[in-house]
C-alpha cells in the first residue's frame, strides 16, 4: 500500500459507513480502542465472519431502543453505531447527536460537549428527515424521569455479582480440552457480552442527563466553574478503587527496607523477585506484600492498557504493569493520599449544593430538578464506571481462556506468541482446534499488518466515506511546533484545581518510570491503566477526552487537577518544561522551557 505494504492483509476491509448517519469520530472511542482492532475482536464485537452484526453494535442498539431514543427499524443490516476503518474503531457522532436532539432538555451541542470535548473537525448538526420524533421524545422523557428519581441501579449490581461469581468459579483451565476451551469462551461471549455492553451504554447515556442539568443551572447562575466541583467526590467509583488499593501497597513499601530494596532494583521482573523473597521468608514483609498483592490482582487483575482488546495484557497477566504504578506511588508524600483528596472534593460538592439550591427558590421546578440531578449524578457516574468494570471483568475471563489455548499452541510449536489467537477471526480460531497449524502464515501476515497500521495517523473525523488507507500519513512524519515560555494550550477542564510542575510526557503506561511525585503527567489517552499514575502527579494533561470519559470521572474522585482535549499536548508540551495547569479553565501554560 505504499507506506506499509502489509497493512491491508487483515481479516477485514472495514465496516460500511452509514448513509443516514455519516459522521464518524475517534473521540471517546479512542480511549476504548486506542490501537487498531485485532481480527478476533472485530469478528465477535463488530461483524461476524458470516456477515452478521456483532455483539458490541447490538449492545449499542439495545441501549438506545431501551431508552426510547430509537426504534430497531431505524438501523440497517451493517454496523452503524460503531465503525472500523483503516483498522481503527470509530464512534458514530451522528447517531449520538440525534439522541441529543430527540431528548427533552438536551441538544446535539450538549452531546458534543459531554462526549467529544473540544476536538476539531466535527461539523455542525443539520436536521434530516425523520430526525424529529415526538413519540420517541415522550419515551425518553419517561426514562429521564426514572433516572432522576431512582435510588439504586439494581441491574448493575446484579451484573457485578454475576461477573464476580464468574471469577470465583473460574474452572481449572489447564485441565480443559481444547474443544472445551473454545466452547467456554464462545458461551461467555454469546450469552453475556451483548447484555453487559448494552447496559454500559445505557447507563453512560443516562449519565448525560444530570450532568447536563447541573451544567445548565451553573451557567444560568453565572457560575460555570462550579459544574466540575458538583460532579467530583461522588464516591463508590469502581475505576478509582484500584488506585486507592495501590496507594496502600505503596505505603507498605515505604515503611519496609526489604520491599524498598526490591523496588529500587527496578520494575522489570519485580513481581518474580517479590514472590521469590516471600517464598524464602514466609514471615517477612515481602510475604505480607505478596499476599496483599495477590488479593489486589484477584479483584483488579482485569484492568490494564487497552483492556477491551482480548489480546492485550492486563495486571493479572503481567503483574509488573501494576507494580510500575505502585512504584511511582511509593515515592509520593503522605499528603498525596487519594482518600483524603476525595473527602475534600465530597465536602466541597455538598457545600455547593447547599449554597446553590436556595438561589433557585423562586422557581421550585428548577430547584427540584437541580436537587434531583445532584442526587442522580453520583449514582449514574459511579454506575457508568461499574458497568464498564463489569464488562471488562467478563473480557478478562474470556482473555484467560484464550491465553490458555494460546499457551498450548506455543508450547507445541504451532504459534510464535500466546496472543496470536487475537490475529484470527472466530471462525479461523475454530479451525485450529482440528488443525493447529491452520492459518499459521496468515497469523504472521496479520501481525505485520497491525504493526503497519499502528504506525499510521488515522483521521480524527470523517464524514461519509473514510479516506483511502494510502492517504494516511505516518505518525513519525507529523510535524508540530513545540510550545515555548509564555505560550498556552487550551483544553477542556476535567477536574478543578491549579498546579505547577515539570511536564513529563509519558506515552506508554507500561513504563511510567520518568514520572516523579509532583510532576505534571502529559499522556495521550486516559484509560484505567493510566489513572493510578494520576496519584503521584500534581496534575494531568491529556490529548483527548471529555467530561464523561471514565478517567475524567476517576480524576475527580482522586482530586487531581486535570485538563483533557488538549489536542497535541504530548507533542507540543516539551518534556521537562515547567508548566501550570488550570483544571477549571482547561488552560495549560508553559512557564519555562526545559
Amino acid at each position: 500500500m505504499g507506506q506499509d505494504g502489509g497493512a491491508r492483509k487483515l481479516a477485514f476491509e472495514g465496516t460500511t459507513p452509514s448513509e443516514r448517519f455519516p459522521i464518524y469520530t475517534r473521540a471517546n472511542v479512542g480511549e476504548v480502542f486506542p490501537d487498531p482492532v485485532a481480527p478476533l475482536s472485530y469478528s465477535f464485537a463488530f461483524v461476524t465472519p458470516e456477515g452478521e452484526i456483532g455483539t458490541a453494535e447490538m449492545g449499542f442498539r439495545d441501549a438506545y431502543v431501551r431508552m426510547g431514543a430509537f426504534e430497531y427499524d431505524e438501523f440497517g443490516d451493517t454496523p452503524e453505531f460503531l465503525g472500523v476503518n483503516g483498522g481503527y474503531c470509530y464512534l458514530n457522532a451522528s447517531i449520538m447527536r440525534l439522541f441529543g436532539e430527540r431528548a427533552p432538555g438536551l441538544s446535539a451541542a450538549d452531546i458534543d460537549a459531554q462526549f467529544f470535548g473540544a476536538q476539531p473537525g466535527i461539523p455542525p448538526y443539520e436536521e434530516a428527515p425523520g430526525d424529529v420524533r415526538p413519540d420517541l421524545t415522550a419515551k425518553l422523557a419517561e426514562t429521564f424521569g426514572w433516572a432522576l428519581t431512582t435510588e439504586r441501579l439494581d441491574e448493575v449490581l446484579a451484573d457485578e455479582a454475576m461477573v464476580d461469581e464468574l471469577r470465583a468459579a473460574r474452572p481449572d483451565l489447564g485441565s480443559m480440552s481444547d474443544r472445551e476451551l473454545m466452547d467456554r469462551w464462545r458461551e461467555l461471549t454469546d450469552e453475556r457480552y451483548r447484555e453487559l455492553f448494552g447496559r454500559h451504554i445505557y447507563i453512560t447515556m443516562l449519565a448525560t442527563l444530570p450532568a447536563g442539568i447541573i451544567g445548565s443551572v451553573c451557567e444560568a447562575l453565572g457560575r460555570p466553574e462550579d459544574t466540575l466541583a458538583l460532579m467530583a467526590g461522588v464516591g463508590d467509583v469502581e475505576s478509582a478503587a484500584p488506585s486507592m488499593s495501590m496507594w496502600e501497597l505503596g505505603r507498605m513499601v515505604t515503611t519496609s527496607p526489604q520491599l524498598t530494596a526490591l523496588f529500587d532494583e527496578g520494575v522489570a521482573g519485580l513481581a518474580a523477585r517479590i514472590a521469590a523473597a516471600a517464598a524464602a521468608a514466609p514471615q517477612s514483609d515481602a510475604s505480607d506484600f505478596q499476599k496483599r498483592f495477590e488479593e489486589f490482582l484477584y479483584r483488579y487483575g482485569s484492568r490494564g492498557p487497552n483492556e477491551w482488546e482480548v489480546r492485550e495484557p492486563t495486571w493479572e497477566t503481567e503483574p509488573d504493569l501494576a507494580l510500575a504504578a505502585v512504584d511511582r506511588m511509593r515515592l509520593s508524600p503522605e499528603s498525596a493520599a487519594p482518600a483524603g483528596r476525595n473527602a475534600e472534593r465530597a465536602a466541597r460538592r455538598e457545600a455547593l449544593v447547599a449554597e446553590i439550591a436556595p438561589m433557585l427558590a423562586a422557581d421550585p421546578e428548577a430547584q427540584g430538578q437541580f436537587l434531583a440531578a445532584c442526587r442522580a449524578a453520583p449514582i449514574f457516574m459511579a454506575g457508568r464506571e461499574r458497568t464498564k468494570t463489569n464488562a471488562v471483568k467478563l473480557i478478562q475471563e474470556i482473555r484467560m481462556i484464550l491465553r490458555e489455548y494460546g499457551r498450548r499452541r506455543v508450547e507445541a510449536g504451532h504459534w510464535d506468541e500466546i496472543i496470536d489467537y487475537g490475529l484470527l477471526t472466530t471462525a479461523e480460531l475454530e479451525d485450529t482446534v482440528e488443525d493447529p497449524l491452520a492459518h499459521r502464515d496468515l497469523i504472521a501476515e496479520r501481525r505485520l499488518a497491525l504493526e503497519g497500521l499502528s504506525r499510521l495517523a488515522e483521521p480524527f473525523v470523517f464524514v461519509g466515506s473514510p479516506p483511502d488507507l494510502e492517504e494516511y500519513p505516518l505518525r513519525s512524519a507529523e510535524r508540530v511546533v513545540p510550545l515555548t515560555s509564555g505560550e498556552t494550550l487550551q483544553g477542556l477542564g476535567g477536574c478543578p484545581g491549579r498546579a505547577r510542575g515539570r511536564a513529563r510526557v509519558v506515552l506508554d503506561s507500561h513504563d511510567p518510570s520518568s514520572l516523579d511525585p509532583g510532576d505534571i503527567l502529559v499522556a495521550p489517552i486516559t484509560d484505567p491503566s493510566w489513572t493510578p499514575l494520576f496519584v503521584p502527579a500534581a496534575a494531568v494533561v491529556v490529548d483527548v477526552g471529555a467530561p464523561l470519559s471514565h478517567a475524567i470521572i476517576v480524576s475527580r474522585e482522586l482530586g487531581i487537577p486535570c485538563v483533557v482535549s488538549a489536542t497535541g499536548a504530548t507533542a507540543r508540551i516539551p518534556d521537562g518544561a515547567l508548566v501550570e495547569v488550570d483544571g477549571t479553565s482547561g488552560m495549560v501554560t508553559v512557564l519555562e522551557s526545559p
